[in-house]
């Protein structure tokens, strides 16, 4: 995962800040601690970088959260109907199962898409 870090996509699978890549964003890094799956820190300890933009800043990661669900969707109906031959309705608990399941990711997954939309990289953020 090392080649991948200076870029957006590292910063989002990972859920580190999208300015220096150091620290994660979030105070529990397991997604499935439920009571504090969307828990963050306010600032980067290592760049200070503010993930909180504006009040209400993370709102615009439930449109991100939609397109997600329908690729996580689309991928348990591929996988259930196309490769294990399940019928219609096994295909559609199948794909309910997964949202249930993948939702504490999916959630971070958007939140983390989202925030990088708005800030870069910087190969020099928090150094002295």
């Amino acid at each position: 995962m090392s080649l991948l870090k200076g870029t957006k996509i590292y910063s989002i699978l990972t859920g580190t800040c999208p300015v220096c890549q150091e620290e994660s964003m979030y105070i529990e890094k397991n997604p499935y601690k439920l009571n504090k799956v969307l828990k963050m820190h306010e600032r980067c300890s290592n760049c200070n970088t503010k993930y909180k933009i504006e009040p209400s800043f993370f709102y615009g990661a439930m449109y991100v959260s939609y397109a997600v669900g329908i690729a996580f969707s689309v991928a348990a109906f591929i996988i259930a109907y196309l490769f294990f031959n399940a019928t219609l309705l096994a295909s559609f608990f199948a794909i309910v199962g997964t949202l249930v399941i993948f939702m504490p990711v999916i959630m971070r997954l958007s939140r983390n898409i989202w925030i990088n939309l708005f800030l870069s990289y910087k190969k020099t953020a928090g150094s002295n």
